[in-house]
Protein backbone atom coordinates (compact mmCIF):
# COMPACT_ATOMS: atom_id res chain seq x y z
CA UNK A 1 0.00 0.00 0.00
CA UNK A 2 2.77 2.43 0.88
CA UNK A 3 4.52 1.58 -2.38
CA UNK A 4 1.48 2.70 -4.39
CA UNK A 5 1.24 5.96 -2.44
CA UNK A 6 4.96 6.55 -2.99
CA UNK A 7 4.63 5.90 -6.72
CA UNK A 8 1.70 8.30 -6.97
CA UNK A 9 3.66 10.96 -5.11
CA UNK A 10 6.57 10.62 -7.54
CA UNK A 11 4.23 10.81 -10.55
CA UNK A 12 2.57 13.96 -9.17
CA UNK A 13 5.90 15.64 -8.39
CA UNK A 14 7.39 14.82 -11.80
CA UNK A 15 4.21 15.98 -13.54
CA UNK A 16 4.18 19.28 -11.65
CA UNK A 17 7.85 19.95 -12.35
CA UNK A 18 7.50 19.03 -16.02
CA UNK A 19 4.56 21.37 -16.56
CA UNK A 20 6.22 24.18 -14.59
CA UNK A 21 9.22 23.94 -16.90
CA UNK A 22 6.94 23.91 -19.95
CA UNK A 23 5.01 26.93 -18.65
CA UNK A 24 8.27 28.77 -17.92
CA UNK A 25 9.46 28.02 -21.45
CA UNK A 26 6.14 29.12 -22.98
CA UNK A 27 6.07 32.38 -20.99
CA UNK A 28 9.39 33.35 -22.55
CA UNK A 29 7.53 34.01 -25.80
CA UNK A 30 5.84 37.05 -24.22
CA UNK A 31 7.49 40.46 -23.98
CA UNK A 32 7.03 41.43 -20.36
CA UNK A 33 9.69 44.12 -20.62
CA UNK A 34 7.11 46.64 -21.81
CA UNK A 35 4.96 46.10 -18.71
CA UNK A 36 7.72 46.26 -16.11
CA UNK A 37 8.81 49.46 -14.43
CA UNK A 38 12.43 50.44 -14.55
CA UNK A 39 14.56 49.19 -11.62
CA UNK A 40 12.07 46.44 -10.66
CA UNK A 41 13.93 43.53 -12.24
CA UNK A 42 13.94 41.25 -9.18
CA UNK A 43 10.21 41.67 -8.64
CA UNK A 44 9.59 40.98 -12.32
CA UNK A 45 11.62 37.76 -12.18
CA UNK A 46 9.74 36.59 -9.11
CA UNK A 47 6.42 37.37 -10.80
CA UNK A 48 7.59 35.46 -13.88
CA UNK A 49 8.48 32.45 -11.73
CA UNK A 50 5.19 32.60 -9.81
CA UNK A 51 3.24 32.75 -13.08
CA UNK A 52 5.12 29.72 -14.37
CA UNK A 53 4.42 27.79 -11.15
CA UNK A 54 0.73 28.74 -11.13
CA UNK A 55 0.24 27.80 -14.77
CA UNK A 56 2.31 24.64 -14.51
CA UNK A 57 0.58 23.27 -11.43
CA UNK A 58 -2.86 24.11 -12.80
CA UNK A 59 -2.18 22.35 -16.08
CA UNK A 60 -0.57 19.42 -14.28
CA UNK A 61 -3.60 19.02 -12.02
CA UNK A 62 -5.87 19.07 -15.06
CA UNK A 63 -3.94 16.28 -16.78
CA UNK A 64 -3.62 14.20 -13.61
CA UNK A 65 -7.35 14.50 -12.94
CA UNK A 66 -8.11 13.67 -16.55
CA UNK A 67 -5.99 10.51 -16.52
CA UNK A 68 -7.41 9.38 -13.18
CA UNK A 69 -10.94 9.88 -14.50
CA UNK A 70 -10.12 8.07 -17.74
CA UNK A 71 -8.68 5.14 -15.79
CA UNK A 72 -11.76 4.96 -13.57
CA UNK A 73 -14.05 5.13 -16.57
CA UNK A 74 -13.32 1.44 -17.13
CA UNK A 75 -15.21 0.69 -13.91
CA UNK A 76 -18.36 1.99 -15.54
CA UNK A 77 -18.25 -0.82 -18.09
CA UNK A 78 -17.42 -3.57 -15.60
CA UNK A 79 -13.68 -4.03 -16.25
Amino acid sequence: MYTVIGQQAIIVMVSHLLFIVIAFWALQALHFEKLIRRDHVIQARILYLLLAVALGVTISNFFLDYFISARQLGNLFGN
